[in-house]
């Protein structure tokens, strides 16, 4: 009996302890405990998510004021285009006063939404503008500190956009490196390698011998082993050559005015001017009095032989010129030697204008660098006929800049090896444009063997110059546009 009492008073004790505790949850200060906790949990997620929220929507709109920020930077430089189309030679906005200029830029529903600012520099030569720089920064009316700046660089187009620029059918050669744009208005044999695209104007030509087909083959306006065949198109719209030769009678006016003038001395084939760029902004002039002659054949003159006076022997009459660096435009009346260093833009251009008979040509007569590579320097050359490479030239050789044979050709002619050990070459390397009227040409094959010329060539444009080209480089198209566009942090 007095165990089970016991027991009995156990369970009776336990069912108290559970019924006190069933009371102490359901009291109101549980409640309000139980209330003060979960709401503490609930603002505190709340609160973690309307701050996650407003973080959101504040980056939000940063991100979309940084947008407009940079669109109406963008319409800045819209806006000077266009005021540059009305106004070719107004970098004042019309102000008469040095910027920056500030221009409000207006929403035709809501006016108003943001400014630009405008900072405007030219490179200028001779009292012409060559290019036009456009710095724009914007920002919005809502947060001006919030800005975004636009460069561009505006400007013609000019040759300097391509490696090549040929108005004949021309092939190029397995070992040809090419780097930049490759235009005939003819056909052309590809063999080479290019990286960028090689076009022709025509949809079919006739390749003959002096191409490699033997027999006479009608073949697409391009064709080849070249391994570059993917950037091949044609037909595409002929490049008007007759409109972008450089008008030799207006260079000739500057440099008489601005610039450096060489008159005429002799139209003899045989005589003519040589000029040295001295790395220091000086050249070097001599006049030719004597020359020597190898024979050769022309790459436009098929099989017949000519005696090509191209090496100098004597000379007299030496004079060193300050180039004029407002106006680097030097034009020689004559037959012209060209080799040295440069160290500023400048055209040199040759033409024996005072007889209408005689064609001047320019002769590449060694190498011809730059002192700058980073597109501080450049050079155009053009020649009345053809810029040539003698006999005597450098075994590997260097030439940078633009060079325009705006009557003949660009080449080496073919020397064969009885006219001695310089017939043949080792490496050709151009840093620029080569613009030639006829078929181009620097190495000769016979049978698959090289017997003239050079044995490696390697073209490659100069991008600085694309943007910024020398005075007077001819352009490819009337139309002004943007040749350089990007945001500047």
């Amino acid at each position: 009996m007095t165990h089970k009492q016991g027991t009995r008073n156990k369970e009776q004790g336990a069912k108290q302890s559970c019924a006190l505790f069933l009371v102490s949850r359901s009291s109101p200060g549980y409640i309000v405990i139980s209330v003060i906790v979960f709401g503490t949990v609930f603002l505190t997620i709340l609160g973690g998510l309307v701050g996650f929220v407003f973080l959101q929507t504040k980056s939000q709109v940063k991100k979309e004021t940084r947008e407009r920020a940079l669109q109406i930077a963008e319409a800045g430089v819209d806006y000077y285009k266009w005021h540059l189309a009305h106004f070719p030679n107004d970098l004042m906005n019309g102000t008469g006063q040095p910027g920056p200029y500030q221009v409000s830029y207006s929403d035709p529903e809501s006016g108003v939404v943001g400014t630009f600012e405008l900072d405007l520099d030219s490179e200028q030569f001779c009292g012409q503008t060559n290019t036009v720089s456009i710095t724009s920064t914007g920002w919005t009316a809502e947060d001006p500190t919030l800005r975004r700046t636009v460069f561009a660089r505006y400007a013609r187009p000019s040759v300097a956009s391509y490696a090549y620029i040929i108005n004949s059918n021309v092939w190029a050669g397995s070992d040809r490196q090419i780097s930049g744009r490759y235009h005939s208005n003819g056909g052309i044999r590809m063999d080479g390698t290019n990286d960028s695209l090689v076009t022709s104007a025509v949809s079919t030509w006739a390749c003959t011998s002096s191409f490699g087909c033997s027999p006479t083959a009608t073949t697409t306006g391009v064709f080849g082993a070249g391994t570059g065949s993917a950037l091949w198109q044609y037909p595409l719209p002929q490049i008007d050559f007759a409109g972008l030769t450089t008008d030799l009678a207006q260079i000739k006016t500057l440099a008489v005015a601005q610039g450096l003038y060489i008159p005429e001395t002799s139209n003899s084939d045989q005589r003519g001017i040589r000029l040295r760029f001295n790395g220091d902004g000086t050249v070097t002039k001599w006049r030719v009095s004597n020359t020597s002659s190898h024979q050769s054949q022309h790459v436009d003159g098929g099989t017949t032989w000519f005696n090509d006076y191209d090496i100098i022997t004597g000379t007299q009459s030496q004079v060193t010129y300050v180039i004029p660096p407002t106006c680097p435009v030097i034009f020689v009346e004559a037959k012209t030697w060209i080799d040295g260093v440069i160290d500023q833009k400048v055209i040199v251009a040759a033409d024996e204008i005072l007889v209408p008979s005689a064609r001047a040509d320019v002769i590449l007569n060694g190498n011809i660098t730059y002192v700058d590579n980073a597109g501080a320097d450049g050079l155009t050359v053009v020649a009345d006929r053809s810029v040539l490479i003698p006999f005597n030239s450098p075994n590997d050789m260097t030439l940078s800049g633009i060079f325009i044979a705006q009557g003949g050709y660009f080449g080496r002619n073919y020397y064969p090896s009885s006219q001695g050990t310089g017939y043949l070459r080792n490496s050709l390397i151009v840093n620029g444009t080569i613009v030639s009227n006829a078929r181009e040409g620097t190495k000769w094959s016979s049978g698959g063997t090289v017997v003239s010329g050079y044995q490696n060539r390697t073209n490659i444009y100069d991008s600085d110059l694309v943007t910024s080209p020398p005075p007077l480089t001819p352009t490819i198209s009337d139309e002004f546009t943007f040749l350089e566009w990007e945001e500047v942090e």
